[in-house]
Parts: C-alpha cells; sequence; structure tokens
C-alpha cells in the first residue's frame, strides 16, 4: 500500500484503532484531520487544506499510480466521490469503511429550548448531510420560525444549499472549507 486517505478525524481515529500501522503515507483533506492522524501516532501526513478536490489534487500531485495501491478510509456516508476522481488518474484506490455517523432522530431538548427562546445566535454546519439532517429537524419540531433570527455559518457553498428552505437570519460560507475558515466567518457574524 503507498499511503492511506482519510476525509475525517473520525476515518483517522478509526484506522488507528483497527490497525497497528503507523509508518505509512498519510494524506487528510484538512488540518484537523491531519492533527487527528498525528495524534495517534502517523508521522508522514500531508494535508490538503481543503475538500475532496484539494485532497485528489494533492495525491495526484505528490504520488505516482505505479508506485502501489491508496486505501481511502471514511464513514458510510462520503461527500464527494474520491476513489473515482484517483481511479481517473490511474490509481489503483479503495474504499474501506471503518465507522458509521448515524443522524439524531429528533433535536435535543436543549436546542429546541435554546432556539425557541432566542438563546442561540448561530449555528454552525460542517456537511451538507448534517445541515440537510438539521433542516429537516427542525422543520419537524416547527421551528422555522425561531431559526428567522439566527445565523448558519456553513463549511461550503454544498452545506448551505441544504438549508435553503430554513430562513436563517443569515447563511455565510468560509471562505476555504476547513474549521479555521468556518470559525474565522463565525467571527464575522453580528450578534
Amino acid at each position: 500500500m503507498q499511503a492511506v486517505l482519510f476525509t475525517s478525524a473520525n476515518a483517522a481515529r478509526a484506522f488507528a484503532a483497527a490497525s497497528a500501522r503507523r509508518d505509512i503515507a498519510v494524506f487528510a483533506v484538512g488540518a484537523s484531520t491531519a492533527a487527528a492522524a498525528q495524534k495517534e501516532g502517523f508521522q508522514r501526513i500531508e494535508s490538503a487544506d481543503g475538500d475532496v478536490e484539494a485532497l485528489a489534487a494533492s495525491v495526484g500531485g505528490q504520488l505516482e499510480p505505479k508506485n502501489g495501491r491508496l486505501l481511502h478510509v471514511a464513514g458510510t456516508a462520503v461527500a464527494g466521490d474520491l476513489s473515482a476522481r484517483l481511479s481517473a488518474e490511474g490509481f489503483d484506490i479503495t474504499r474501506t469503511v471503518l465507522y458509521r455517523a448515524e443522524m439524531a432522530k429528533k433535536l435535543p431538548n436543549n436546542v429546541i429550548l435554546g432556539l425557541k427562546q432566542g438563546e442561540i445566535d448561530a449555528i454552525t454546519f460542517f456537511s451538507p448531510r448534517t445541515a440537510a439532517g438539521f433542516a429537516e429537524l427542525a422543520a419537524a419540531a416547527g421551528l422555522e420560525d425561531a431559526c428567522r433570527d439566527v445565523h448558519a455559518v456553513c463549511l461550503s457553498a454544498a452545506v448551505a444549499e441544504k438549508l435553503a428552505g430554513i430562513g436563517f437570519l443569515s447563511v455565510g460560507v468560509a471562505r476555504k472549507p476547513d474549521q479555521d475558515h468556518l470559525l474565522a466567518a463565525l467571527d464575522t457574524i453580528s450578534t
């Protein structure tokens, strides 16, 4: 195996729990995923500092298909098609699912109460899946009006699209799809 690719911090933790190997090259989608890999003891880590497209570009720019197989460690739901993108460049890539993220059945009571009482100023959304899940659960709880006084801050435009039906006070998008830029976008809202 030439390298392992992590598209989330959960992937880094799941692979570390499943394998004792720490000598393999790691390509991480962003800084928080790279930090999780480093915390798990991996030494050779490259961060794409972006999204799946940035990760594919990083792998394609630094590795050669002839040098061996790639392993993409992921959860049951993934954003983008990393395997298809790298396969098109001639890489032999295998995606393995090592964890599952399950959507909540309803919003926690403290979140519902906080929204209804105007105690929540902003909500951050990191993935299209979680944004869509929140939109569905907020509608089911009758929170559309409560969300009109709340700012939404999204990791990417694809995340923001999933919130279209909610009617937030504002919907901001990080300049780059990583946690630091999302937090910087959060800092720019007026509460």
